[in-house]
Parts: structure tokens; C-alpha cells; sequence
């Protein structure tokens, strides 16, 4: 990718920005409170859920990455092996394992300022390994770059997603929804 994308201003889902999400995901959202980022197209790419579901679930996962394409873009690096490699480099740089815990305290922060989840995990792995790139994605498009460096780079790996257009049609599910 040449440049990812801006970071954008978290707002209130809109009853547009609920319809991407059911059409993104295939289900409606449990937890949301925010769009924390939305993707060059104007929809939502990243969202901010609540520490509990409404059923009072915890739900450590405090970013979900909402588009599919990026989604599956980051799949592509998982399958190629690149979670692995990471892992292995925060092995071996204590700077970058630095970093990484600065991460790993910042989502917890963020997340401890909504509800507190003791002894919960952050997500994607952190502080010790790489789990998930999707969440280490989704924290550094919804926090900004320079609080995840290994969410950073794996952005920097990712294809321009939006490029195609929008993600979801919502004139489609516009008019789904009033037959």
C-alpha cells in the first residue's frame, strides 16, 4: 500500500452505518458503541464494541475490523506466514517488544475506560506474540499510527481495499429492507 488510510474521528453509528455492518459481517452488531475508523469510501471499517455483549458476555475485543476485503486482504498475510515472523522478531528485539507492550497497555487503557476486564487479555496476542492481525489492523486504523507497530506494518503490507468502491451497497439493503 502506498499510504494507508487517514485516521478518521470515532463517531455514533448512524442507522446507515448499522446496514454496512449487517451487510459486512452477515449479522447485526452486539456491543457497538462507535465507528472508530471509516474506510476512504465513507464506510465503516473498523468499530469499537463494548467490554460486555448485552447479555453481559465479556467481549475483550475492543476494535473489530468490519470490511471483508480488508479482511481477507489480511488473511492473505496470516496464510503467508507472517504472524510467525513477527512473533519471532518480538523475540529477538527488545525494542520492538517494547513497543509492543506500549500496544498492548494502550488497548487496555482505551479498553479499562469503557469497563475494566480483570484479568482478560487485550487481543490479537499482545504483549507476548502475534494471534490475530486483524485486531493489531483494526487498533492501529482506529488509535493512529505509532501505537501499534506491528498493527502499523502489517497495515503497510495491505492493498488499497477501498479502491473498488464500497464494500456494501446500501441502496441494495436500502430496498431489501423496505420489501
Amino acid at each position: 500500500m502506498d499510504t494507508p488510510p487517514p485516521p478518521t474521528a470515532p463517531t455514533e453509528p448512524t442507522e446507515a452505518d448499522v446496514a454496512a455492518f449487517k451487510q459486512q459481517l452477515g449479522r447485526p452488531p452486539r456491543g457497538l458503541r462507535t465507528i472508530a475508523h471509516r474506510c476512504p469510501c465513507g464506510l465503516p471499517d473498523v468499530v469499537e464494541t463494548a467490554p460486555r455483549l448485552p447479555d453481559g458476555t465479556p467481549f475483550p475485543t475492543l476494535y473489530y475490523l468490519t470490511c471483508p476485503r480488508a479482511a481477507s486482504a489480511i488473511g492473505t498475510l496470516e496464510a503467508n506466514g507472517v504472524m510467525r515472523e513477527m512473533s519471532e522478531r518480538l523475540a529477538r528485539d527488545p525494542e520492538l517488544a517494547d513497543a509492543y507492550r506500549a500496544a498492548h497497555e494502550d488497548y487496555l487503557k482505551r479498553r479499562d475506560e469503557i469497563e475494566e476486564l480483570t484479568g482478560f487479555p487485550s487481543a490479537g496476542g499482545m504483549p507476548e506474540r502475534v494471534k490475530c492481525l486483524h485486531v493489531l489492523v483494526a487498533h492501529s486504523l482506529a488509535a493512529g499510527p505509532g501505537v501499534n507497530p506491528l498493527g502499523d506494518e502489517a497495515l503497510a503490507m495491505l492493498p488499497e481495499w477501498w479502491a473498488k468502491g464500497p464494500c456494501a451497497d446500501l441502496c441494495a439493503t436500502a430496498e431489501g429492507e423496505g420489501k
